[in-house]
């Protein structure tokens, strides 16, 4: 039986093909914090209509293509989340405006001066809400095998919307988890 043992800052948590849930179907988590009382991560692979340049105009010009926001979840979306991808050799404990939340990635300050950060970026993306599970519930959801649990690369988090990321993070894992990339979404059309 699968629990949220295995899940930490930088782990994804890909959605089974059986989750359903409208939020979360074919959705890839970035999980951003992970403690007993909750977990708070942001989806990947939902870019929205929204400009950037329409909420976040002086950060507009520096995020990665799209540069549109990524619904990063259901729970607070008037609230702007900012992950950054640094540069080989950058690190991110010498960054003023980052918290480090595994190895080349970062949360990023939205206050913050983004010519201080981008040089040392490799891309920035941009969230609006975030996805969150109190104590417990997380670990109830893998129990219930809604979610997979795997390692994240940093480019991740920048990855194009294009890139049917759920898949590719599927592809790359060891047999039979990267079978459920073929899967067909609806199996009554297999």
């Amino acid at each position: 039986m699968e629990s949220d043992a295995e899940v930490e800052p930088g782990t994804l948590l890909v959605a089974a093909p059986q989750l359903l849930d409208e939020n979360f179907r074919r959705s890839v988590v970035y999980v951003i914090h992970h403690r007993g009382e909750g977990t708070l991560g942001v989806i990947l692979n939902r870019p929205s209509e929204v400009a950037i340049s329409d909420v976040l105009p002086h950060w507009a010009p520096h995020a990665s293509e799209p540069q549109s926001l990524f619904v990063g979840g259901p729970v607070e979306q008037r609230t702007a989340i900012c992950l950054a991808a640094l540069r080989t050799g950058e690190d991110v404990g010498t960054l003023g405006g980052v918290v480090g939340v595994r190895g080349p990635v970062g949360l990023v300050d939205l206050d913050g001066d983004p010519e201080q950060l981008v040089p040392r970026t490799r891309g920035l993306r941009f969230f609006a809400g975030y996805a969150g599970w109190e104590a417990r519930q997380l670990a109830g959801e893998i129990e219930r095998c809604d979610w997979l649990v795997v390692p994240a690369l940093p480019d991740d988090v920048i990855a194009a919307p294009g890139a049917d990321l759920w898949g590719r993070v599927l592809r790359r894992q060891r047999t039979p988890v990267s079978f459920l990339a073929t899967h067909p979404g609806d199996v009554k059309l297999n």
